[in-house]
């Protein structure tokens, strides 16, 4: 068949496709879904209407997801037909395209408001019911919020459609794709932003057919190694059917003001996840094994994203027909986790914004002086790509970091504002990583010790990763304080700010609280920049329960997996307290310190009173390192709990508290929480904060001390589904859709407490508090 713009006639993909529709109502979602259906070439297709899902009436997304998932599970495709006009609205049903490893695309009808009100205004028997006088108020709203779709987001393709010809190229595209087929990846039909004079395309040149492939930005797949001719009529197929071609007037029309303009835009746009854009180490110069290598990378990197949020991977190659990216998507695609954080990209490293679509904040640079350990340009590869392309701003910030490295590490060095690196693709560090070296013809080479070399490696990209988590952290922190900044000066808080505010809260809390301890971290900071790894913390002595059956074992090799947990330098500052408080006695948030514990204010705290009692027992990072030894400990923690809860009881005696502690802590240093059931506060803010505190995540004090007496060891469940689930009201369960939907429904909720809590004393009130004394 002949496809259309960016299509690719590869037969041997063959994967389902999850299609986002976006656009206002009256933009034609439904209409576009049931084209492409009735003229399908062979692909099954569903489509998944928020309109109808509810037997013919309005539904929930819930309803939504579930048929979606449904569907594929039948190996249909799916049509998403709801306004998805913002990136929350869209970002479950990506993760379900991901989670079953389809391909997700998103295809935005971005037509004129007036079109659209037009549209909506004279329709009637809609199914879901927007027309007549009030549809123009919806769609003037909805349009408020509007957030283009972004690769970033998860989508695979994104393609924009301005008027009905741009549609119908799409609906023909779509009807076209036969069941053995897929389409290229990348972004397609972007218009300029600037004005483009009607009838201009006639009067330029025919574009250069590689520009437009480098400027889809393709995904590689395991199909993509085709012949050179192959790939040469395809490009010419694409420019033929207009493909990318926008992109090419936006470079003859734009004067140099204009593209300046754009290059700063292009810095700030695209915030909603911070992303890190590497090359494979040691594989080119330095000959290391591809299929090693391969292991190497996907181990480390779906290790890294189930550990962080808000932080995404991409491992980049300038080859079609790279091995590396065929060898890591092929293993990547066996592991269980979300592939919209970490896949593989086709590119120019220093050009993946500009040329590919994709907003890296840190991109890594591979280094290869092995001779001398000195980070300078040359070399060839990717190191001579970045420094030549950052221009000599970033060779004098090296320098001013770390002058050597040694293979295993990594060092983060802040691009200069200056640079054209900065200023044109909006790269804020590059994270220089040194890699072992398995080439005879330079030095230190390992002789084929893959045992070392595999050591090494996996040293490197951990190294890699952890500078890079420390730079997410910094990076959400501030995105959140000029949020904060700009509603402080314009007194107004604006859906799309509350909502940036809402995903980024939860990491950008981890990096306020490490602003408790500014010269130690700075200090900590300034020895990762000279190219140490960032160090782990585990508990090599924990033994095995003395509990003879099954249950225990199990629940002693989940305790291991957690007791091996990677503490970045964001998540120290608990340990420094309790390792040093005397150089916080002065502080306010410091309220008692003895020989065993200290105890401290949480910063952000998710109730009117919150507090932590925090060990001060070296190599106690978390609940899995607690053994029978430290019950002692354990109970003079509950008892400094206790006191306080007494002391803020005596002050309000309203409250209700629970001591307990996160089955997986984000912070390292064993801590009790002791926190107010009301849990009224401004910190709490998700779904994650919410049910850390309410869910079996949360482990009472009580039961902690019980399992350990008995056992040896705690019972934990670092199952994070938990923080993902429902909002539901802690003692009437009643669900709730939203934050704050469930804190009005918690203030004036009367019912009583499930009964577990009412046992062994878990809920504390001035009732049971005055029992106890009497």
């Amino acid at each position: 068949f002949r496809a259309g713009p960016g299509a690719d006639t590869r037969e041997d993909a063959g994967k389902q496709v999850v299609v986002i529709l976006v656009g206002p109502p009256g933009s034609g979602k439904s209409t576009f879904a049931e084209a492409v259906m009735a003229a399908a070439a062979g692909r099954p297709w569903a489509r998944v209407c928020q309109d109808t899902i509810g037997k013919g009436k309005a539904g929930t997304k819930i309803q939504c997801l579930k048929a979606a998932a449904d569907a594929l599970k039948e190996g249909k495709s799916v049509f998403i037909d709801r306004c998805n006009l913002e990136r929350e609205q869209r970002s479950d049903f990506v993760k379900l395209g991901c989670t079953v490893q389809a391909d997700v695309h998103a295809v935005f009808l971005d037509l004129p408001a007036k079109v659209c009100i037009s549209r909506s205004v004279s329709r009637t028997s809609h199914e879901g019911n927007v027309q007549g006088g009030m549809a123009a108020m919806v769609v003037n709203r909805m349009l408020k919020n509007k957030q283009a779709p972004l690769l970033t987001e998860g989508f695979s393709r994104i393609t924009f459609c301005t008027d009905d010809d741009d549609i119908k190229k799409a609906v023909d595209m779509y009807s076209a794709l036969g069941p053995s087929h897929s389409l290229a990846s990348g972004v397609f039909g972007q218009k300029s932003k600037g004005p483009v004079q009607t009838g201009i395309m006639k009067f330029l040149k025919k574009a250069d057919t590689s520009s437009v492939n480098k400027s889809s930005g393709t995904m590689v797949t395991s199909s993509e190694r085709k012949t050179g001719q192959q790939n040469t009529t395809l490009k010419q197929e694409n420019l033929e059917a207009g493909g990318a071609c926008s992109m090419q007037v936006e470079k003859k029309l734009d004067n140099l003001k204009e593209k300046e303009e754009q290059s700063k835009e292009r810095v700030s746009s695209d915030t909603s996840l911070c992303t890190l854009a590497f090359p494979s180490i040691s594989t080119a110069d330095f000959q290391f094994d591809l299929e090693k290598a391969s292991e190497v990378i996907v181990d480390a990197a779906t290790d890294f994203v189930q550990k962080h949020d808000n932080v995404r991977l991409v491992l980049v190659d300038l080859s079609q027909k790279s091995r590396i990216l065929s060898l890591v998507k092929d293993k990547a695609a066996k592991k269980s986790f979300d592939s919209s954080r970490f896949f593989t990209f086709v590119g120019d490293i220093t050009q993946l914004h500009s040329k590919g679509g994709l907003q890296c904040n840190v991109i890594a640079n591979a280094a290869n002086c092995v001779s001398c350990r000195r980070l300078k340009p040359g070399g060839g590869g990717v190191n001579a790509a970045i420094f030549n392309a950052a221009g000599e701003a970033l060779q004098h910030a090296t320098k001013e970091c770390a002058d050597t490295l040694r293979p295993g590490n990594s060092v983060a060095v802040p691009v200069p504002s200056t640079s054209p690196l900065h200023q044109q693709e909006g790269v804020t560090h590059v994270i220089h990583v040194l890699g072992p070296n398995m080439n005879p013809m330079r030095p230190d080479c390992l002789k084929n010790d893959y045992t070392k070399g595999c050591k090494v490696l996996h040293e490197a990209y951990n190294s890699l990763f952890e500078n890079f988590a420390t730079i997410a952290q910094s990076y959400t922190g501030k995105q959140n304080d000029e949020t904060s900044s700009r509603k402080s000066a314009s007194g107004v808080i604006s859906p799309n700010d509350s909502k940036t505010k809402r995903e980024g809260s939860d990491d950008s809390e981890r990096t306020k609280k490490c602003k408790l301890l500014p010269s130690i971290l700075t200090s900590s900071q300034h020895h990762e920049r000279r190219g140490t790894n960032t160090l782990s913390y585990h508990d090599n002595s924990m033994g095995s329960s003395d509990a003879p059956n099954q249950a225990r074992e199990e629940d002693n090799k989940k305790n291991a997996a957690v007791t091996n947990k990677t503490w970045g330098s964001w998540a120290q500052s608990l340990y420094e307290v309790a390792m040093h408080p005397e150089k916080y006695k002065n502080a306010d948030s410091i309220l008692e310190i003895s020989d065993e514990f200290v105890v401290l204010k949480d910063l952000y705290p998710k109730a009117k009173r919150h507090v932590l009692v925090i060990s001060r027992t070296d190599g106690l990072d978390s609940l899995a390192d607690v053994k029978k030894a430290h019950l002692p400990l354990l109970r003079s923690l509950h008892s400094a709990g206790l006191k306080w809860a007494h002391k803020f009881l005596e002050e309000d005696a309203s409250l209700k508290f629970r001591l307990g502690y996160h089955s997986v802590p984000s912070m390292r240093q064993l801590h009790l929480h002791v926190i107010s059931q009301d849990f009224n506060s401004p910190s709490l803010k998700n779904k994650k904060h919410w049910n850390s505190f309410t869910s079996a995540f949360f482990l009472d004090s009580v039961d902690v001390m019980d399992e350990v007496d008995q056992h040896g060891s705690a019972t934990i469940n670092p199952d994070e589904k938990l923080l993902a689930m429902e909002l539901r009201c802690h003692r009437c369960r009643s669900a709730h859709p939203n934050i704050p939907k469930l804190k009005s429904h918690i203030a004036a909720c009367k019912s009583p407490f499930p009964s577990h809590l009412l046992k062994k004393d878990k809920l504390l009130s001035a009732s049971t508090m005055r029992a106890g004394c009497s």
